[in-house]
């Protein structure tokens, strides 16, 4: 089994695929077998993110997750992660290897992703950005917008040859709900959801009406002017926390999927299979002849990349 995790400021998002073997027909009809590959998503969570938790309380928790699923640990043959905290990847390294006893793939410059980046500095791109983006070129075509509603949004574009162009971040409906609470002596915590109404007739209707239809408002200008740039034959795809709420009264927003970044994981791990670090032998050593892709200097930039000139 491989699993993935996604590493959020917020919330920590984790996945376990299991392999699959597509069955075809072949000569004279015999069914014939394809090679298996990580396909199936067995489980997932979704936890908070914590900087202080050490090693082995990380370690515990990823344990009993694996027990309410009646998964086994030893069946992890393959870990791949995409981080945006970079102070916990060296406790989830530990994790990997403590708990697991697997190297993980980090997602991160040098990684073969599949998908050039046109960014003048490819390598200030967040590896949740590009991993979206591969999985909605694979499974959506180009040209395509990837919109995580996370801590931050992002709106992540790939043009019709499936190279990532860039993209716009603006702060989250959660960061703007905080900043609004936080910056009003009479104004309560409210539940970020759809009102049945615009015109708000209580404090909280109205605070919720503004949050839900100024945010939808903020994504659907944005896209607004992205299809315009990329052309109205752009698949827009939303991912991330608040993606069926928002997406469900976008205009433009025509797929949720809410495991869109799983899926970029397994993904780019799979076209990293080649030089994938082995499972560790009872002894503590490993097959591989490569270095671990997570141990990678940051300063390489994405294969494929190119930088633009000013």
């Amino acid at each position: 089994m491989l699993l993935v995790l996604d590493v959020g400021n917020t919330n920590t998002v984790l996945g376990v695929f299991a392999k699959v073997a597509k069955v075809h027909p072949g000569e004279g009809g015999a069914a014939e077998f394809d090679t298996p590959q990580y396909e199936l998503l067995v489980a997932n969570w979704r936890v908070t993110t914590t900087q202080a938790q050490t090693v082995d309380e990380y370690g515990v928790l990823f344990r009993n997750l694996f027990a309410m699923a009646n998964l086994e640990p030893k069946g992890i043959h393959g870990i791949v992660i995409s981080s945006v905290v970079p102070p916990l990847d060296s406790t989830l390294r530990q994790v990997c290897e403590r708990y697991f006893n697997c190297k993980p793939l980090f997602i991160e410059p040098g990684v073969k992703t599949g998908m050039p980046v046109l960014y003048e500095n490819p390598a200030e791109v967040g590896a949740d950005r590009i991993v979206n983006s591969v999985a909605a070129f694979e499974k959506y075509g180009g040209p395509c917008v990837s919109v995580d509603f996370g801590t931050a949004t992002t709106f992540d574009c790939v043009s019709a040859k499936g190279e990532y162009i860039g993209g716009v971040i603006c702060p989250g409906i959660s960061i703007s709900a905080e900043a609004l609470f936080g910056r009003t002596a009479r104004l309560q915590r409210v539940d970020i959801r759809k009102p049945a109404r615009v015109i708000g007739t209580t404090t909280v209707g109205s605070m919720q009406s503004g949050l839900y239809y100024g945010y939808l408002g903020l994504v659907d200008g944005i896209l607004e002017l992205l299809l315009a740039e990329l052309g109205k034959d752009t698949k827009v795809v939303a991912t991330g926390g608040l993606a069926s709420l928002i997406g469900s009264g976008s205009k433009y927003i025509k797929h949720v999927d809410e495991f869109l970044t799983l899926e970029g994981l397994r993904i780019i791990y799979q076209r990293n299979a080649g030089a994938k670090p082995a499972r560790e032998t009872p002894a503590g050593k490993t097959s591989r002849a490569a270095p671990a892709a997570g141990e990678r200097p940051p300063s390489k930039p994405w294969p494929g990349s190119k930088s633009k000139s000013r």
